[in-house]
């Protein structure tokens, strides 16, 4: 008999039933989008939840992208990693603007903030750091930099739904912050995502920008999208805001049971938890060194997946070795040394909250046979 098939990720679900009686309340209503209860609830309950100033919800977690870009009017050329999932360049290129690659840290797999001064031109206006795999970034290297040539910093938080360093919530740095609540992430609300910022004008405007542009019946102040969240998807997240904590306890008890199994696996490493940080353990990913392993990263990829175990190479191929954005000049992998070295060797192993030990024991045996 086939061994059950044990997934990457798993989806945090609500309560069918729960779920069921906030639908009855919304069915009742008759008010299914635009900035509905459930939509003020859910923003305001995740603005104390992540300790931010202002949160602003989106139907997906790339329209945030777009929209910052948009909003803090960038321009020219926008320094970013090449190490990261396609939309957070997509965003850029979408907005008119030039990505420009810049080499990872070994260590984080974050942007190298001593690689980005290089890097800065005179059409350079911000930087797209992201917080790989949730591990934060060098904000404030990050920040002296932008402050000294004048640029805007954004942050693709995408992976890094209720991470604080220090007891502070590292959505709050940079001039915005954005999240995706897509249903591969910690927390979801089956698609969507949000905009996190630190003034009510700007919390203003966002919210203008993701409805057309109207401040009222009949003013439009902008060029805007619609990007709005619905009713059904702010209940849900309002149910799975409940219960991610434990999730996210449960994936620390995977991410403990997995480092103590491989740590000393010769051609095996992996991340520890950074000192100070509440990590929220949506990946776990391990780095294969071939010579040392016995086997490539590709080979052990494959194994697992006869075993009915789905690994994820993420991030693979590196964002900059795709066709739209191969020819850049920061785009020649001389220039990314290290992004490529992480890239061919990372295996996703499986993460989520509702892995059993059986399921994690297997997962580890397609390793260490």
């Amino acid at each position: 008999m086939d061994k059950k098939l044990i997934t990457v990720t798993s989806p945090l679900l609500p309560n069918l039933d729960d779920f069921h009686a906030e639908l009855q309340k919304i069915w009742d209503s008759k008010w299914i989008t635009n900035n509905g209860d459930y939509h003020k609830k859910l923003e305001a309950a995740l603005a104390e939840y992540l300790k931010v100033p202002y949160v602003s919800l989106f139907t997906n977690g790339t329209l945030p992208l777009l929209t910052a870009l948009q909003a803090l009017r960038v321009t020219g050329e926008v320094i970013t990693t090449p190490y990261s999932f396609v939309a957070t360049t997509h965003s850029i290129w979408w907005n008119g603007c030039k990505p420009v690659f810049v080499d990872i840290d070994p260590t984080t797999g974050n942007i190298d903030p001593n690689k980005i001064e290089a890097a800065i031109t005179p059409r350079t206006t911000a930087i797209m750091p992201v917080h790989v795999y949730g591990k934060p970034c060098d904000t404030k290297a990050i920040q002296e930099i932008a402050d000294k040539y004048g640029l805007k910093v954004i942050y693709d938080a995408a992976h890094a739904f209720g991470v604080e360093v220090n007891g502070e919530s590292i959505l709050n740095a940079g001039d915005m912050s954005t999240l995706s609540f897509h249903a591969t992430k910690v927390y979801n609300t089956i698609e969507g995502g949000a905009l996190i910022m630190h003034d009510e004008k700007t919390k203003k405007r966002i919210d203008y920008l993701k409805n057309f542009g109207f401040a009222g019946e009949t003013e439009v102040v902008g060029p805007g999208i619609n990007s709005k969240m619905d009713e059904m998807r702010s209940a849900y997240g309002l149910l799975n805001l409940k219960q991610v904590d434990a999730a996210i306890e449960a994936r620390h008890q995977v991410a403990i049971k997995y480092r103590e199994a491989l740590r000393n696996v010769e051609g095996i490493t992996f991340f520890d938890d950074m000192p100070g940080v509440r990590h929220n353990y949506s990946y776990f990913p391990i780095f294969i060194d071939a010579q040392k392993y016995g086997m490539t990263r590709d080979e052990l990829y494959a194994k697992m997946k006869s075993q009915n175990v789905l690994g994820r190479r993420y991030f693979y191929p590196l964002i900059s070795e795709f066709s739209t954005y191969r020819g850049l000049e920061s785009a020649d992998p001389t220039n990314l040394p290290n992004a490529h070295k992480m890239a061919d060797s990372v295996i996703c192993l499986p993460m989520h909250h509702a892995l059993s030990d059986e399921d994690i024991q297997r997962t580890l045996d397609c390793i260490l046979k």
